[in-house]
């Protein structure tokens, strides 16, 4: 994908380091002060500890604030070193911009050809743990769209795990996932998730399981029609389909818990399975038109 040197977009938030739902300071948590006396305040040797430690850390690239809240990445065994630290300008984070500027530029065009107006979300890029609008989320939980604020957030760590966990590599396979959570945002906008989530209170968890397949599948086929007018854009390369459609088949229900538990349970899917989102990405990225992605109304 011939994404460097193109816009990128306003509408990333970077709260990478910030801390989110740190440990604090209790038991397991984050750094500890030291402290002088059974009062509990601070010694002349305490104070001098602090400021030591402060440009010790200071020094190696870390943010003290980050390790006094008990932020992510400070935990036993964890790295404080990653390709998505808390740097202002690092390429990852020029690509999703870069990604999501072309989101916005397909979406507004659809929208505005329809008479509508395009309302841009949000990219919240976070590490370890965030508070969204929809409540508290980890990186565990992966890249996921807010309808309450209007936000997408993903921990950047997300892509590595794409890359070696589930084989699924390649900057347009990354694109994807992103576009994936833009085609919620577009869902909500539209009215649609709304809808469904209303239609959810009075289901079964099983018929519940049905209707976000369905949601899901449709945000497949959205995030194909943002590949569509990528490609009529010429910015994309060869191969780049065929790693967006092996992302798709690698994070399918049924490969996943073949991959997790050795066999598939149908009636828990909740996003498709390999072959369904294959095929959903694939027609939104043919046809370019939303009316195809009707997966309500059609065999999914």
């Amino acid at each position: 994908m011939l994404w460097k040197g193109r816009r990128q977009s306003d509408n990333v938030e970077d709260d990478r380091g910030q801390g989110g739902f740190g440990g604090g300071m209790g038991p397991g948590g984050g750094f500890r002060i030291p402290t002088g006396g059974a009062s509990g305040g601070l010694s002349l040797s305490g104070i001098i500890i602090i400021v030591v430690i402060y440009f010790v850390l200071k020094a190696v690239g870390i943010d003290p604030m980050m390790v006094l809240d008990g932020g992510p990445g400070m935990g036993p065994g964890s790295s404080q070193i990653s390709r998505n630290g808390p740097q202002s300008n690092d390429e990852m984070k020029q690509f999703v911009a870069t990604v999501l500027a072309e989101t916005e530029d397909t979406w507004s065009g659809i929208f505005q050809a329809n008479g509508l107006k395009y309302e841009d979300p949000k990219l919240v890029l976070f590490t370890g743990q965030t508070r969204s609008g929809c409540g508290y989320a980890s990186a565990a939980s992966g890249p996921f769209y807010c309808p309450e604020d209007h936000k997408v957030y993903i921990d950047l760590s997300f892509y590595d795990q794409l890359d070696r966990q589930f084989g699924a590599s390649g900057d347009f396979a990354q694109a994807y996932v992103l576009a994936h959570e833009v085609g919620h945002h577009v869902q909500n906008l539209l009215g649609i998730l709304p809808k469904v989530n209303r239609m959810r209170e009075s289901m079964s968890e099983d018929q519940s399981n049905v209707m976000s397949v369905r949601v899901e599948l449709q945000a497949d086929c959205f995030a194909g029609i943002w590949g569509h007018y990528t490609g009529q854009k010429g910015i994309l390369e060869k191969g780049d389909l065929e790693e967006a459609l092996n992302a798709a088949k690698q994070i399918g229900d049924d490969t996943l818990q073949r991959r997790t538990q050795g066999y598939v349970v149908p009636e828990t899917f909740n996003h498709g399975t390999s072959a369904q989102r294959m095929k959903w990405f694939k027609r939104g990225f043919d046809s370019g038109k939303v009316a195809d992605c009707d997966t309500f109304n059609n065999q999914p």
